[in-house]
């Protein structure tokens, strides 16, 4: 068998995988979180999202908004030394971001079953 037959052979059978490949993935909402870091925040994302009185104190210094605490949630990173903690029948968890203006910012949240609540918001 000649090379443009093998490689032929090769472009068909790879068209047809890439096809089979494309209908398994499209239409799902699939998200590759392989690691921890990853899977804790988007568990907290998808979540219903409340604020203690606490946090909502602070939102409303105006040093820090909602979109930080969003931005946090999704590209932050949790300090797994200090959370994972069981705390009032959920777990708590230390996120560590930044606001749009670059100042560094703490969450601190209470995942619990059914939902999560941000506890606290300190300025590093």
């Amino acid at each position: 068998m000649k090379f443009y037959q093998r490689f032929s052979y090769y472009l068909v059978g790879l068209i047809m995988g890439c096809f089979f490949v494309a209908m398994v993935w499209s239409g799902k909402d699939t998200r590759c979180n392989y690691f921890p870091n990853a899977r804790v925040l988007n568990d907290l994302r998808n979540k219903p999202f409340e604020f203690s009185k606490h946090a909502s104190q602070q939102l409303a210094e105006k040093w820090v908004d909602t979109t930080d605490i969003k931005n946090t949630l999704t590209y932050g990173d949790v300090d797994f030394d200090q959370s994972n903690i069981p705390f009032e029948k959920g777990k708590l968890y230390v996120i560590e971001g930044k606001t749009k203006k670059e100042v560094l910012i703490t969450l601190q949240v209470i995942n619990y079953p059914e939902k999560a609540v941000l506890k606290s918001i300190t300025r590093n």
